[in-house]
């Protein structure tokens, strides 16, 4: 059986899930298209998408063409929602890059492509809304060509633009123009179809070029551009046609090993777990034990699948199986969490594909008897979209969540409400810094010594790292010097409490060596049970490595780091004047200005906390003409006040409340156990 597995994409309002539906329509799957203002679409399902009119979820919907099963992955355009993209992208055998005709590239769209292109997803590109008013052609090919990708080639162009009766023309050999732009570009990426040109006169056979095209945009070197409207079906045909030929379809070998990803996680009706997957060898079956394994994970989970229902046919279908390249729901999984990998993997985990959340807002019950609920609401949700990273604070009582922007924080106060019937209002939504060392910081306590109240020696270094490496632990210690159960304990600590450092943010791209280690075994009284007041468990390396951890960290010093977002503003040239000390008030920082014509050009970097700031005062600064594109660029050091983060762990950094916290906790706990 052959499969294709193809994501649609595109920035918000672009025309997305309306292509979906005219896919679905063309293929006979319904029978009238749906449309995103009046909620009736296929893939916008939940309530929060049909009255907002933008997907939030991913959604799956299968349908045949000419023999192969397309299983079509609607995204959700806004920023706001890219977690859910992020997820996406590792399933995908190919891409649809949808691109306004009227607005053009956008942020988000520069920001998928870019996604697209490293990963090498074979992409094509369909222009829509060609029969809107204000619909360009020429205009948006070369914003195509300048800010997505050089390698691209239009396949047709569009009749009677911006109006009703917009049609498209598709081009063949009998268009000299479209030959030799197509024999340009394909023979930069093919030395022999290169020296083919040269040999024979500068002429290529038509279907030599049409078969290096299909190879060049399966390899993800070339990008076809189709033109059209989704509202109208205008080039539609066309554009299913280039699907199926130009995009990698493959026959997938369902007798190897079990190999799959969950890139996605909801609950039923009963509040189970419902695993979406897609299986890139092997067959997983109904009543099935699988292996479960996330990144991070030393040991594997198990699960065993209760049902399957395999999308076919514009539905899914419950089966008796999930075989190699399809997709479908796996029910029965109680441990699944969303990027979890099935099976045997396939290759090295996928790392994230776009930046991290930048904001964080506090969560806070309207009703007080609500908390319970929220904590437990919270962490379903979690479960769903990991980029939910949720802080609970026991001390002040408190839940902190990571965010994108503030339409997610709107769904996830509306889903609260109508899910899990909880009320919820938030704080001022802030930033979410990162530290790094700012030196090198050692530290040890030893055991059986004044002031170590704990029965283990644990000695550690921390060093910088380059930006971007992580974390990573290192043992100067032998391993055998001590049980691996307690060394474990001192690495997995060290990684638990570098997640809130000096200043109260995440610590990253450091190395934490282990100097010293030491531990008294397993003791007894004569003729007695084992003592632990005698003897070292792993709950005294998992008490004591927080204290020596921050006191290195102390003395090595660190340097928070603030998000920092590339902007792109095109402006009226007579705006620039009131701009720039607006931005020098952002502490933005902003390069030359480009004018062209009326137009002026002006790209830089802002902090992430002031890009909603920007956005608001733009339209004022310029009579409603400028037009904002932002995406997270990277971490600068915070000039100025170093702002803090509240903790929410014991406080390692001051001794004696953490001991007093720490030794009642162990003392209520019943002792120190490993």
């Amino acid at each position: 059986m052959h499969t294709l597995n193809l994501g649609i994409l595109a920035h918000v309002d672009a025309g997305k899930t309306s292509l979906t539906e005219r896919l679905l329509h063309a293929a006979g799957v319904i029978d009238t298209v749906g449309s995103v203002d009046d909620g009736s679409t296929q893939t916008d399902t939940l309530a929060l998408e049909r009255q907002r009119g933008i997907t939030i979820k991913s959604a799956v919907v299968s349908f045949p063409v000419d023999g192969v099963t397309v299983n079509l992955i609607d995204t959700p355009g806004h920023p706001d929602f890219i977690a859910e993209v992020e997820r996406v992208l590792g399933v995908l055998d190919g891409a649809v890059l949808v691109v306004s005709a009227v607005e053009g590239v956008q942020a988000q769209t520069r920001i998928l492509m870019r996604a697209l292109r490293r990963l090498r997803i074979p992409t094509l590109v369909f222009v829509n809304k060609t029969d809107r008013a204000g619909a360009r052609h020429e205009g948006v090919l070369a914003e195509i060509a300048e800010r997505l990708s050089p390698a691209v080639v239009a396949m047709g162009a569009p009749e009677y633009l911006g109006t009703r009766r917009a049609g498209t023309r598709q081009f063949t050999e009998a268009d000299p123009a479209f030959v030799t732009a197509l024999t340009d570009l394909l023979t930069t990426h093919d030395d022999d179809l290169l020296a083919a040109w040269a040999e024979d006169g500068e002429h290529i056979p038509y279907g030599l070029l049409r078969t290096a095209l299909a190879a060049q945009t399966r390899q993800a070197l070339v990008h076809p551009v189709y033109v059209g409207s989704a509202a109208t079906g205008a080039g539609i045909a066309e554009l299913t046609a280039g699907i199926t030929r130009l995009l990698p379809v493959t026959g997938q070998d369902p007798g190897g090993p079990a190999s799959g990803t969950v890139f996605k996680v909801e609950r039923g009706p009963a509040g189970e777990k419902i695993a979406y997957a897609r299986m890139f060898s092997g067959t997983v079956r109904t009543r099935e034990r699988v292996r479960l394994r996330g990144d991070g994970d030393e040991e594997p989970r198990e699960g065993k699948i209760s049902a399957i229902t395999v999308f076919d046919g514009g539905t899914d279908v419950r089966g008796p199986s999930l075989p190699a390249g399809r997709i479908g729901r796996l029910r029965g999984l109680h441990a699944v969490r969303t990027g979890d990998r099935i099976g045997e993997p396939a290759g090295a985990p996928a790392g994230a594909h776009f930046a991290p959340p930048t904001l964080e807002t506090v969560v806070t019950p309207l009703r007080r008897e609500d908390s319970g609920a929220l904590h437990l609401a919270l962490g379903q949700l979690a479960e769903q979209d990991p980029l939910i990273g949720v802080r609970t604070d026991a001390v002040r009582q408190e839940v902190s969540l990571s965010l994108y922007g503030e339409v997610q924080k709107e769904v996830i106060q509306a889903t609260l409400a109508d899910e899990y019937g909880i009320d919820v209002g938030f704080r001022e939504t802030t930033t979410i810094c990162l530290e790094r060392p700012a030196g090198t910081g050692a530290a040890v306590e030893f055991i059986d010594k004044e002031p170590n109240p704990f029965l283990a020696t644990v000695g550690l270094r921390v060093d910088p790292a380059e930006f971007g490496s992580g974390v990573e632990f290192r043992r100067e210690v032998e391993l055998g010097s001590m049980p691996f159960s307690l060394m474990r304990a001192v690495e997995d600590t060290v990684l638990e409490t570098l997640a809130q450092g000096i200043h109260g943010w995440r610590v990253t791209d450091c190395t934490v060596t282990m100097t010293h280690s030491g531990y008294w075994p397993r003791q007894s009284h004569a003729h007695a049970v084992f003592d632990k007041s005698m003897s070292s468990t792993a709950g005294d390396f998992r008490n004591l490595t927080p204290l020596v951890l921050m006191d290195a960290l102390r003395r090595a010093g660190t340097t928070v780091y603030e998000p920092m977002h590339r902007f792109r503003a095109e402006i009226p040239a007579d705006a620039f004047g009131p701009l720039v000390p607006a931005l020098a008030r952002l502490r933005a920082v902003p390069g030359a200005p480009v004018t062209h014509g009326r137009v002026c050009v002006l790209e830089g970097e802002v902090p992430a906390a002031r890009v909603h700031e920007l956005q608001q005062l733009l339209p004022g600064l310029t009579r409603g003409e400028g037009v904002l594109e932002t995406a997270f660029e990277h971490y600068r050091p915070v000039e100025g006040a170093v702002p803090h983060r509240s903790r929410t762990d014991n406080d390692p950094l001051n001794r004696k409340e953490y001991l007093l916290r720490t030794l009642r906790r162990v003392g209520a706990g019943g002792g120190n156990q490993a």
